[in-house]
């Protein structure tokens, strides 16, 4: 016989108020998905790495067409509040100063994964396709490539693309292009 147990999910403003009482705190390294506190894993070096790379990469490209958000929270919903190492969002003069930004604001959401790519993959990137983000890049430090996707409808993404250093990847929000070689060296 198997125990059923119930599960009481976390509403994105109790997360908050966790916070506020001190029972999480900003050396916490954990995000809110489907409702439920997960722990993060720390960041390698490597995974750092990039992270600054693509920032300092993307920025250049784009300028003031988007900001460019590392590692901060975008709310997806109430019950969903990743955290992805980086963000491309709709320029907004407060810098989304009054709320986090949402799906609708974002441009492109980045993962970057060498320890984590089984949970990118099968939790983040069905969250981020069902919430219609225009955009998911995994960039698999293990196999040295970008996945894009792309297109997202009825809760997934319609098209997936894989990018080596040889390649070029063009930005369509800003209608640029950046050479792959330049993320990944």
């Amino acid at each position: 016989m198997s125990i059923q147990l119930a599960r009481r999910l976390i509403h994105a403003d109790e997360y908050y108020r966790m916070a506020e009482a001190g029972i999480l705190t900003e050396n916490d390294r954990v995000e809110l998905i489907h409702g439920e506190i997960i722990e993060m894993s720390p960041i390698g070096k490597k995974h750092a790495s990039m992270v600054d790379r693509l920032n300092n990469t993307i920025s250049t490209i784009v300028g003031s067409t988007a900001i460019i958000r590392v590692q901060g929270p975008i709310r997806v919903n109430d019950l969903n509040e990743p955290e992805p190492d980086l963000t491309i969002l709709k320029p907004k003069d407060d810098y989304y100063a009054d709320a986090h930004p949402g799906p609708k604001d974002v441009l492109i959401v980045i993962e970057v994964t060498d320890t984590t790519y089984e949970y990118d993959h099968e939790i983040k990137l069905p969250l981020y396709a069902s919430s219609e983000i225009p955009e998911f890049w995994l960039v698999n430090l293990n196999k040295n490539e970008i996945e894009v996707y792309s297109s997202p409808a009825k809760g997934a993404y319609k098209k997936m693309e894989i990018f080596y250093a040889e390649d070029i990847l063009k930005l369509d929000f800003c209608d640029k292009t950046l050479a792959v070689s330049k993320i990944l060296g």
